[in-house]
């Protein structure tokens, strides 16, 4: 990866001795919106940021540009205000690779050329990007947390609106409009169908014709209140909007439903927050329409958007090629215990188990294994309640629903609970929790026979013919056995529906 440093002088203070120093792999974006400016510093793995630190100013740069086509004076005060603070902030977190950009309000103003110039001279290398570039950046970020993504990808801002084609081989073609949330409720102001008009108007002029029948991904704080709105309607136990999916059908009936409801009307609903819920009436009036035009095969809901993709586009080639579930669950787990590799030998240790309910995922399955590990650095009376918290609700990159289910059945499995509760039963099938908790006993059996040591590994096998399990196990290694090895290989043939015995063999020959 290239390192950006997006510190000038100016904005250095003397005497400080972080001046121009980036802690470790931090990363930090400052993206100057239309509605916010926000600061993310961004930490480990590269593939699968984590946040380290985000906050964000609401100075509304485009709220009067329907009006005036200007930055008001006091949106451009707090702005400003904000950005001096994240030039400290970013001095204090010791964080010199930042990325400075700004988007629509900035582009769009007749006054946005001043305002960059005042940024930039706080020490910020300022990129105001084009339309195009924003909606690339925000499909690269669908991209990134989607690998191998067909379809597209919608992002709506507080000053426009993202529409741009993905596939497997990168961006197709887009188009950026001037639809943004903050321009939205003068324009409904007009009339019942002005918003519909208006969007197929700035459609006609721009040439691009809405794709059909594509899955959807939805991008951006107002968008993701919405897949969350959805969320809030189903019997889900999962709360991160991130990955969550829907028909067609039913985006359709809650953006009816949203779209006539007064914002007082949704004062009660405490998880989105009253910034979102206030955007959501207008939100949901333009997906109605792009909802019937586009006709989606299913709706995503993306966390990843414009400030995750440019950190994606920096990549190299062979990092973005990573899978971001193992980047993200190695990163998370390299402090509390195991490894990769070892949780890539314990997977082939027990491989022959594979696939006997479900197809499974190999990239979940190894997951699983190293977050078995990290939780035996937990308290025994809290590990099985946070292993569920660690599957259902923490944030991971490419993990649908049913995976989410199977990693905590697994978890539960290798801590010895067998009984699912019904967070697990919901989002995922029988099949697919069967073949969890065999990977979980498998851990468990591996974990407990002799700490998943690399000595232990190679000189045993797990291996299941017709109707039968085995664990060979060398000689040299006879007194790591014990009742709890018995029953635990027993428990993992009755998952497995077979029997079990364990051999005893010469050294080397297991």
């Amino acid at each position: 990866m290239s390192q950006t440093s997006g510190l000038r002088p100016a904005m250095q203070r003397s005497g400080r001795k972080t001046n121009g120093h980036n802690r470790g792999d931090r990363r930090a974006i400052i993206d100057i919106g239309s509605n916010t400016v926000r600061l993310v510093v961004f930490g480990g793995a590269l593939r699968a940021p984590r946040v380290i630190h985000n906050e964000k100013v609401t100075a509304r740069l485009g709220s009067e540009l329907e009006e005036t086509g200007r930055i008001g004076a006091e949106s451009w005060d707090m702005a400003l205000a904000g950005l001096r603070r994240f030039v400290m902030l970013l001095e204090e977190l010791e964080t010199s690779d930042v990325e400075t950009v700004a988007t629509a309000a900035v582009r769009d103003a007749a006054n946005g050329p001043e305002f960059a110039a005042a940024v930039r001279e706080l020490g910020l290398d300022l990129r105001v990007l084009t339309g195009e570039q924003e909606a690339q950046a925000s499909a690269v970020g669908v991209s990134g947390a989607f690998p191998g993504a067909e379809g597209v990808a919608l992002d709506l801002g507080g000053g426009s609106l993202e529409i741009v084609e993905i596939n497997a081989d990168g961006i197709k073609h887009g188009v950026s409009l001037p639809l943004g949330t903050l321009r939205l409720p003068a324009i409904r102001a007009s009339g019942e169908k002005a918003l519909a008009k208006r969007l197929r108007q700035l459609l006609a002029a721009s040439g691009y014709k809405l794709p059909e029948g594509r899955p959807l991904y939805l991008v951006g704080g107002a968008l993701r209140a919405f897949g969350r709105y959805v969320m809030l309607q189903t019997d889900t136990p999962l709360d991160d909007a991130h990955g969550f999916e829907f028909s067609a059908k039913a985006g359709l009936k809650h953006a009816r439903t949203l779209s006539g409801t007064s914002v007082s009307d949704l004062s009660e609903i405490s998880a989105i927050t009253s910034s979102r819920l206030a955007m959501l009436p207008d939100a949901a009036a333009l997906l109605e329409v792009l909802f019937k035009d586009l006709d989606p095969a299913r709706i995503v809901i993306s966390a990843w958007g414009l400030r995750e993709g440019l950190l994606f586009g920096r990549l190299e080639d062979t990092r973005q090629a990573q899978d971001p579930l193992i980047a993200g669950v190695s990163d998370f787990t390299q402090d509390l215990a195991g490894s990769l590799r070892m949780a890539t030998m314990v997977a082939g240790w027990s491989s022959q188990l594979r696939g006997r309910f479900h197809p499974g995922d190999e990239r979940v399955r190894v997951s699983a294994i190293l977050l078995s590990f990290a939780s035996q650095t937990l308290e025994p009376n809290l590990r099985r309640k946070q292993v569920l918290d660690w599957a259902l609700h923490k944030r991971w990159i490419a993990l649908s629903a049913e995976q989410r289910g199977m990693l905590g059945a697994a978890l539960l499995a290798q801590t010895g609970k067998l009984s699912l509760p019904s967070a697990l039963t919901l989002i995922a099938s029988d099949e697919a929790l069967k073949e969890a908790q065999v990977w979980g006993l498998a851990t468990r059996l591996c974990r407990r026979f002799a700490g998943c040591s690399i000595g232990s590994i190679v000189h045993s096998k797990l291996l299941i013919e017709d109707d039968m399990l085995t664990l060979r196990i060398d000689e040299e290694l006879s007194p790591l056995r014990n009742a709890g090895t018995d029953k635990d290989l027993a428990n993992l043939a009755a998952a497995l529906g077979v029997n079990s015995r364990i051999e005893m063999v010469e050294d080397n020959e297991a």
